[in-house]
């Protein structure tokens, strides 16, 4: 049911919808945000004749968009939105609904405020995530509110494209954002260079050296040279502050064109009066000199988010498929996106392997370093994993493929970089907020400035006004965090630690207190059942096959060392099967209640005490387990592993920073306190529940202290997400890794250990930009205005300012290997 139409676009109006626009004096209803974002948006531009026109004309469809939107009720498809919309939930009653974006037409961190809240206001919009270094946009809505077309043409309405996110488009965009930027440069240098050739003449020639007709020549050649750099090459500055001026918002380009403007506007009336100065020669100069900073400061943003679309790229496109296999070998070229779980590919010498699968035939090695940062190839052969987007170094291999499209292990890895980079830390905001109130006071002051030197020295008030409003521009304070950020977490990422928050970054370099796992983290997780003692009921043989029956689902090292010691074996059926993290697994079997995990845990089911013969079994200090019904005990298995190599230099690394470490496990005292002892660590508290875990955490964080949990498994899921930072290892249970601010991907620790390094150096660098920013302003502001810096000047000491702010931030690129 619904209540009318939609006077824009002719569509029923959903229940509950109430939004209107006024049209010629009366309110129109709309259907959704889009819709009225656009009316809004083409009477605010003075085009109302449009709607007057369309309803003159007889049955006129209700159909008003502008032709820069037209055909976006494409995007409105389901089918045609697979490749970048994801559902949030599952079922009829989730309507929520997240695209991945890009824009086109970002400049400066204004434009990025400026969508994020023309977006927000959209009715039916529930959250908006831009990424200035990226131009990438995470967006959510109600599709019982409002279509992605609606959104789309908001974006357009005002001044902005976006298009879904694709790997190839952006380097497309990129390309042609490099292009254009580039003829802006070229023709603003080169008629700086003319009109330099008329200007020199003019400084140079002595009292009655020029006559004033040469001299009126020589202006006028400048200003036909002039007008190509302000009408192209300035172009987009004027087109930015108009956007700005007309949504009430004070954006970088503001005092740039007002600068420019100005000086050009005066210029160009002492040209046609014949009197006064002009400022052609600096106005040149000024625009040259900023757009090269521009394109310079675009060039390295771009380099820096290299490595998120390097990974975005690494699927192939085509596969060579074995349709008949193993009755035949005949092969065929498919798409990549046209392979389906099951089907056997083959991957030859040199390509990337098409989707994640199992080895069925052949021995070669992997290159997984764009993966995983591990540089050394990875050993395939029959029945281990591959990965998608990894290359084949040496033999051919016959891959059963596993899993494909977005459940692959590759896209995980871009969907969560595509998290942490639309994003917006605490920190960038901030910059962003101080930013916004530094150019409303700098527009002030110029104000101030022009008034003062009226009564001054009324000949040097312009360009005086326009150096103020040009120096002091806080173009640097824009991008000191944002660049630094993006390029640390794309170095994090070459070094194997993937960045999947915004804030990780930040708060790991601020991390005082590191608490680690046991099983799985600190050490290599590979358990192996050492010894098996059996209790009476059953066999060492059937306690270990029923201990295997209970584990058969689960990710968790010491299950997967049960199953791996029965493989190939036939297992009893257990049925009603559940998990209690921390505690252990229970199951039924033949009616009886079965219970595999902790002793305490066993034993509450049955209440006896273990018997004299498990003692020294249950004293040892590897991990022990008990299996066990409501009659008593059946078996105790010992299992172990092996400390990570490369544990011991982390550990020593983040004491010698200051850092606290702490061995929080739910494995017994005495393997606690072996891994301890080989490790030095500050404390260790064992046999923690994860209830107590999560308890240990928050007293910690109640005493003031940054907390990084590092933890591998679906035990550790409740104090990741209770840390300030959290790393999981890659390797770890799927539930794990999505709680994690960060995931160790090859499940090296000594790439954590590079990582904090990393974060740690990131901090300072954006301390160093911050500090810059500011001291730049307040020590140039005082000598433009006191007239000691020019307009060509101001231009050099803005775009000089910003480059340095970005090249101190691609400093960290170099700083993986350390």
């Amino acid at each position: 049911m619904n209540i009318g139409n939609c006077y824009h676009c002719g569509q029923p109006i959903p229940t509950g919808v109430d939004l209107a626009t006024d049209i010629d004096g009366q309110p129109r209803a709309m259907c959704c945000g889009g819709c009225q974002a656009v009316a809004r948006a083409i009477v605010d531009n003075g085009l109302t004749d449009y709607y007057r026109n369309r309803d003159a004309l007889p049955n006129a469809p209700r159909e008003a968009l502008p032709a820069i939107v037209e055909g976006l009720q494409l995007y409105d498809h389901a089918d045609f939105q697979k490749s970048f919309v994801r559902v949030l939930g599952e079922g009829p009653e989730h309507s929520e609904l997240e695209a991945s974006l890009m824009l086109e037409g970002i400049t400066c961190s204004a434009c990025i405020w400026l969508n994020e809240q023309h977006l927000s206001r959209l009715a039916g919009v529930t959250a908006v995530d831009i990424n200035y270094a990226t131009r990438r946009a995470r967006v959510r809505w109600d599709t019982r509110r409002i279509r992605l077309s609606g959104i789309l043409a908001a974006i357009a309405a005002i001044g902005y494209r976006a298009y879904p996110y694709d790997a190839a488009k952006s380097e497309e965009l990129a390309r042609q954002e490099r292009r254009s930027a580039l003829w802006r440069v070229f023709v603003a240098g080169f008629g700086m260079m003319q009109v330099m050739m008329y200007a020199v003449p003019v400084y140079l020639a002595g009292e009655g050296e020029m006559t004033p007709a040469v001299e009126q020549l020589m202006r006028w050649a400048s200003l036909v040279l002039t007008a190509p750099v302000i009408f192209y090459s300035a172009a987009p500055f004027f087109r930015n502050a108009w956007l700005d001026l007309r949504l009430r918002r004070a954006g970088m380009d503001v005092p740039v064109a007002l600068g420019i403007g100005a000086a050009f506007v005066a210029s160009v009336w002492a040209t046609l009066t014949a009197s006064g100065e002009v400022y052609f020669d600096s106005v040149t100069m000024f625009v040259f000199f900023l757009l090269s900073g521009r394109f310079l400061e675009m060039t390295a943003r771009q380099r820096a988010v290299s490595v998120t679309e390097a990974l975005a790229r690494l699927m192939p496109v085509v596969a060579t498929r074995l349709p008949a296999y193993p009755v035949q070998r005949d092969v065929e070229q498919v798409l990549a996106a046209d392979l389906r779980p099951g089907e056997v590919v083959l991957v030859k010498p040199g390509e990337t392997i098409p989707a994640d699968g199992r080895v069925l035939e052949g021995v070669s090695s992997a290159d997984e370093s764009l993966l995983t940062g591990e540089s050394a190839p990875v050993d395939k052969r029959p029945g281990l994993a591959v990965t998608g987007g990894a290359v084949n170094i040496e033999s051919p291999l016959l891959v059963e493929v596993t899993q494909v499209g977005e459940a692959t292990r590759l896209s995980a890895i871009v969907r969560l970089m595509e998290r942490a980079a639309t994003e917006k830390p605490r920190i960038v905001d901030l910059a962003d907020r101080i930013a916004s109130r530094f150019i409303i006071t700098l527009l002030f002051l110029a104000v101030v400035v022009a008034i003062a030197w009226w009564f001054i020295d009324p000949r040097q008030v312009l360009w005086i006004t326009v150096s103020v409003l040009v120096v002091t521009c806080p173009c640097a304070l824009s991008l000191a965090t944002p660049v630094a950020l993006t390029v640390a977490s794309g170095a994090m990422a070459r070094a194997g630690l993937l960045v999947t928050r915004s804030h990780a970054v930040e708060t790991l370099a601020r991390a005082s207190h590191f608490v680690f796992d046991k099983t799985g983290t600190l050490t290599t997780g590979e358990m192996r059942v050492l010894e098996v003692l059996p209790l009476g009921q059953l066999d060492q043989d059937a306690s270990l096959l029923l201990a295997a029956a209970l584990e058969q689902a689960s990710e968790h090292p010491l299950g997967r060392a049960l199953c791996l010691a029965t493989r190939g074996r036939v297992l009893p059926p257990v049925e009603a099967s559940t998990s209690e993290p921390g505690y252990g697994v229970s199951a039924r079997l033949a009616g009886r209640q079965i219970r595999l995990g902790r002793p305490a845990y066993v034993r509450a089911l049955h209440g006896q005490a273990l018997p004299e013969t498990a003692h020294a079994l249950s004293g040892c200090t590897d991990t022990v387990i008990a299996l066990g019904d409501e009659a008593g005990w059946i078996a105790l298995f010992r299992l172990g592993d092996q400390v990570r190599p490369e544990a011991v230099t982390l550990i020593a690394a983040l004491r010698a920073v200051g850092g606290k470490v702490t061995l929080l496990t739910g494995d017994g005292a005495a393997a606690a306190q072996r891994v301890a002892q080989a490790l030095v660590v500050d404390e260790v508290v064992a046999e923690a529940s994860p209830q107590r875990k999560q308890d240990y955490v928050r007293r910690l964080q109640m005493g003031g202290v940054v907390v990084a949990m590092v933890g591998d498994g679906v035990n550790d899921a409740p104090v990741l997400a209770q840390a300030q930072v959290s790393v999981a290892m890659g390797g770890g249970a799927q539930l794990a890794r999505t709680q994690a601010d960060l995931v160790l991907l090859s499940g090296n620790l000594d790439h954590l250990r590079r990582g904090v390094a990393v974060a740690r150096r990131s901090l300072r660098v954006i301390r160093q930009n911050l500090w810059w920013s500011f001291a730049y302003n307040l020590m140039v502001l005082p000598l433009a205005m006191t007239g000691f810096i020019t307009p060509w000047m101001a231009g050099v000491g803005m775009s000089g300012s910003s480059l340095l702010v970005v090249a101190n931030s691609l400093r960290l690129q170099r700083a993986v290997g350390s």
